[in-house]
């Protein structure tokens, strides 16, 4: 009878089939009648029923009939034989490996190449798998749209009956970080709380799942500059991070709640959250997420009064992201380098580094606060330099980068130094006009 299980997958994906379905095309194809596959064993009408999909076999009766029909268990379980599955997960595996070490080209290679294997199976739980991957490691290289273009071919695979709502959740988390990558806020808040519903609804465990969910959450309620909501998600996501125990995930938790603790005002607090976040990611060895907290820590050490310091950990920051090869993590390092010099009164300095970042982050739409931010600083470098046409060329740069991201919060810096420049120039109407704005908006912004 095995050939009846190579004409089941010469003829159609097998893994695309029901248990029942690839039940009743194997004893077809083996030329027996319900009643001959049925045996002493069972009734015909429970072998119907089987093949009908009105009832599931258990784990005892698929390994029967799979020995009667001569095929492997996995085979009919899944409808792919346990050693090319096997190859596959390994495969899989391989590709996984590669995205949390932040080597995403090659992850998406790696998940692609699976993917053609898979679709050879017709094994949907390995393309679902497949399909999450290749979309978080494409949202990584800052292709956020052909991530989206992949997470709504795995959406659309989770309506399958076979999955369940710990999948559907998982696609849409991973939708809402690509629509956060975009600056489309209320859309990425919208799937993670439709993400966030699922997983506590399902009734399975999921803390891992949904201590993501919310720490991203957080950051979109930052976005919104709505601090509050965003320590609340921060504080859960910590919460239930610590109770799994997941050295990665209360990493995560750990530099959300930092950040939110800095935007809050609580820089001490912020820096202890920040330092407990990078002890753990140089305990994983993760160059790039370590980077990613010096540059915090940088930013804190520059607010608490310590502008030397926070110049040696965004030195650091940047040998880091130089290092994990990442070069918007190395531009932001730069970015937030030049606002240190600016600070400091270094006005060729800050001009310096923040050209350099603006260079390493030009066409990166997922990085608009950053890039809006270093265009203030350059302008304001110009500006004290009374370069006053290139410092309004930068400032206009930087409110068209912070009305793409649609957050008013952002805008009023840009109208403020678009202010100074007015003021510099001696037009105190188009100075007060500008301030009265940036003030009537910041109103209307909740802290």
């Amino acid at each position: 009878m095995r050939d009846a299980a190579a004409t089941l997958r010469s003829t159609t994906h097998a893994g695309s089939r029901s248990v029942g379905e690839r039940v009743r095309a194997l004893r077809v194809a083996a030329g027996l009648t319900q009643t001959e596959l049925a045996g002493d064993r069972f009734s015909k009408e429970y072998v119907s029923q089987i093949e009908r999909g009105k009832t599931r076999p258990t784990a005892d009766t698929i390994a029967w009939l799979a020995d009667r029909l001569g095929v492997d268990e996995q085979f009919l379980r899944h409808g792919v034989s346990a050693d090319a599955r096997s190859r596959v997960e390994t495969r899989l595996a391989q590709a996984e490996a590669l995205s949390e070490a932040h080597r995403d080209e090659e992850a998406v290679e790696a998940f692609r190449t699976a993917r053609e294997e898979i679709r050879a199976l017709g094994s949907a739980e390995l393309e679902l798998r497949a399909l999450a991957g290749e979309g978080w490691a494409l949202q990584e290289l800052g292709a956020a749209h052909d991530a989206i273009a992949v997470l709504q071919q795995a959406r659309e695979l989770t309506e399958l009956p076979e999955f369940s709502d710990i999948d559907r959740a998982d696609v849409l988390f991973r939708l809402g970080c690509c629509r956060y990558r975009i600056s489309s806020i209320p859309s990425a808040i919208g799937l993670l709380d439709e993400a966030l519903d699922l997983a506590e609804r399902s009734g399975l465990p999921c803390d891992v799942l949904r201590a993501r969910i919310l720490a991203w959450r957080s950051r979109c309620r930052r976005r919104q500059a709505d601090y509050e909501a965003a320590r609340e998600d921060a504080e859960r996501a910590l919460e239930l991070a610590l109770a799994v125990d997941d050295p990665r995930v209360v990493a995560g938790a750990y530099f959300q709640a930092s950040w939110v603790a800095e935007k809050t005002g609580h820089w001490v607090l912020a820096r202890q959250y920040a330092m407990q976040a990078r002890e753990i990611y140089s305990e994983l060895n993760d160059a790039r997420n370590t980077g990613r907290l010096m540059l915090n820590l940088g930013g804190l050490q520059l607010l608490l009064g310590h502008p030397e310091q926070a110049i040696e950990h965004l030195t650091t920051s940047f040998a880091l992201a130089v290092e994990a090869g990442s070069q918007p993590d190395a531009a932001q390092a730069l970015g937030s380098l030049a606002a240190v010099h600016e600070h400091l009164g270094e006005h060729d300095a800050a001009d310096e580094h923040a050209r350099k970042a603006l260079a390493l982050l030009d066409g990166r739409e997922d990085f608009l606060d950053e890039i809006g931010q270093s265009n203030l600083v350059l302008g304001r470098s110009l500006l004290e330099r009374g370069r006053l046409d290139e410092a309004e060329e930068c400032f206009r740069a930087a409110d068209a980068a912070f009305e793409q991201m649609a957050s008013i919060a952002h805008r009023t810096g840009a109208w403020v130094a678009l202010g100074d420049l007015a003021e510099r120039r001696g037009d105190a109407r188009e100075a007060a006009r500008l301030y009265r704005n940036a003030a009537e908006a910041l109103r209307v912004v909740r802290f």
